[in-house]
């Protein structure tokens, strides 16, 4: 049977690493994961207890951008965060942040549009708009502006679109509002849409990240409820449109998706009010990011830049290694320890850098680091 050339998008190479862990799992090792931005918390107890109740109703279809407490909600969170006054009907939920971006870019480009990607940046990012006929176009951005884009990167690209996302998955590096504002204007004063990813929002150590909408209406932004709500699982992101595209979102929405999950919307609205809670596992990955900060370089890995937000630290290994792939394979079957090769974020210079996550419990971040820096050691022993 014939193929169509829009399925020719590389792996997720993370998900491999998951895999390959797996196995090693079943077959009876201990493995320490630091490939993955998966929370090693739970979804919050008042999220839980929600969906617990909910199931002595019934659960069927929701209308399409999302149950209307919970669109409510959303525009609240971004009162709370950042002042800024939101219509509801604004917010389309969404089947994950997966859906968000299936969503935007159907809505705003068309066959054969190009759209700009920072680089280092996250990979699902040009692989779907591989498989919508779109062309991703790679901005490699400078260690000296924080891996971030700015817009003397964009010179000499003719670009219908731009991602741009702070906290940046995998470096972890925010934009402040002047950069943002200059990324944001650019775009607008050459009529590229612009796309705000602020799926790591919450998840800061210092200043709070900036929303794009605190600047301008006239752009999309991208979240979820996977990453400081501890909600992976549940399939839930949310997007924010400019009023005079609600209808054409919610016409997409309704064919492509029909409507986002009814049980997680129901704990995902209970989430929004678990304040404590999710706090509490903030403080956690703070916790571990000072441990990774002192870690890594002892273990070897000493060249960091250290993140703002998410939960991730991006290493050069240039000294180490120019074969991050080979690299990772290595520190997972020799050490028991998954990490993710840069080549997932980077396809030009990624050879030479990992990503380790800092999502999860404190203990196995502790049992990591001893792991990583007894393998180093041997590893600098060897040769």
């Amino acid at each position: 049977m014939r193929r169509s050339r829009r399925g020719e998008v590389d792996p997720f190479i993370v998900m491999d690493v998951v895999e390959a862990a797996r196995q090693l799992e079943a077959a009876g090792r201990r493995i320490i994961h630091m490939e993955v931005g998966q929370p090693g918390t739970a979804a919050p107890a008042g999220a839980r207890a929600a969906l617990a109740a909910a199931l002595e109703q019934p659960l069927g279809y929701t209308t399409s951008l999302g149950l209307p407490a919970l669109r409510a909600g959303i525009a609240a969170l971004y009162h709370r965060w950042y002042g800024v006054d939101l219509n509801p009907d604004r917010v389309v939920v969404t089947s994950g942040s997966s859906g968000a971006f299936l969503l935007t870019f159907a809505a705003l480009f068309d066959a054969g549009d190009r759209v700009g990607l920072g680089e280092p940046g996250y990979p699902s990012y040009r692989q779907i708009l591989r498989a919508m006929s779109l062309e991703p176009v790679g901005i490699p951005a400078d260690l000296e502006n924080r891996l971030q884009p700015v817009p003397a990167d964009l010179a000499g690209h003719d670009l219908q679109g731009l991602i741009v996302a702070s906290p940046g998955n995998p470096s972890g590096t925010m934009l402040d509002r002047a950069a943002l504002g200059a990324l944001i204007g650019h775009c607008d004063q050459r009529g590229i849409s612009f796309v705000s990813d602020e799926i790591y929002h919450g998840l800061h150590y210092g200043s709070r990240a900036v929303s794009a909408l605190e600047i301008s209406d006239d752009c999309y932004v991208i979240n979820s409820f996977s990453k400081y709500f501890s909600m992976t699982g549940w399939r839930l992101g949310w997007m924010v449109v400019p009023e005079d595209h609600i209808r054409t979102v919610e016409r997409l929405a309704q064919n492509l998706f029909i409507c986002p999950p009814h049980a997680s919307q129901v704990a995902a609205l209970a989430a929004l009010d678990c304040v404590e809670e999710l706090e509490a596992n903030r403080a956690t990955y703070a916790e571990n990011r000072r441990l990774m900060l002192e870690g890594l370089p002892a273990a070897g890995f000493t060249r960091i830049a250290p993140p703002d937000g998410a939960f991730y630290i991006y290493a050069d290994i240039s000294e180490l290694t120019d074969n991050s792939l080979a690299f990772a394979e290595e520190i997972l079957h020799e050490a028991g320890v998954a990490v993710t090769p840069g080549l997932d974020f980077d396809p030009r210079r990624g050879a030479h850098w990992l990503r380790f996550s800092y999502a999860g419990a404190t203990a196995d971040i502790v049992e990591g680091l001893a792991r990583l820096k007894a393998h180093m050691a041997g590893r600098g022993a060897r040769g």
